[in-house]
């Protein structure tokens, strides 16, 4: 069963990473103007996720809202309180600059996206709705209102992208 269970594990964390991978690939053949190759990546990139959400769900690791909530919380906290902190340490070993201020603000925003989880429990059963922001330059997420600039990365409200409604 152990075996089985990897194998689950194996199947969802590379469909993830596929498909994220496969969305940055679409926005570079954009940007470069090939629209038909950008909409194949997107494509291919949806159905990974599909993939993935099959295995994620065979691992029976989707519980209840509540449950989910509690532990992604839980994985924001602990991914930015010692995965990041060790990823700024090791880039500063190495000395890439590049490096120390991607892992640096990743922390800083999953930070904030526990404290969104956080809030989120704390006005669980009474649906609270909001709009969202996010950076498109380090992913901080603003609850509600726009900024004139981001907290983490200093992006201006241009490069913000809003989320509303049941999106």
């Amino acid at each position: 069963m152990d075996d089985l269970k990897n194998a689950l594990r194996q199947a969802y964390e590379g469909e993830a990473k596929a498909a994220l991978r496969l969305k940055v690939y679409a926005d570079k053949a954009e940007q470069e103007g090939y629209l038909q190759i950008a909409r194949l990546f997107r494509v291919i990139a949806f159905s990974e996720e599909i993939h993935g959400s099959r295995a994620l769900r065979l691992l029976k690791e989707i519980k209840s809202t509540e449950e989910n909530l509690a532990a992604s919380f839980e994985s924001e906290q602990r991914v930015a309180e010692v995965a990041y902190d060790s990823f700024v340490k090791l880039a500063e070993t190495a000395g890439d600059k590049a490096a120390v201020l991607n892992f640096s603000q990743s922390r800083d925003v999953e930070e904030t996206h526990a404290n969104l989880y956080k809030k989120a429990m704390a006005h669980f059963m009474e649906e609270r709705e909001t709009t969202y922001y996010v950076c498109k330059v380090c992913g901080y997420v603003a609850d509600g209102v726009l900024p004139d600039e981001c907290p983490v990365c200093a992006a201006k409200k241009e490069q913000f992208v809003e989320f509303k409604g049941s999106e």
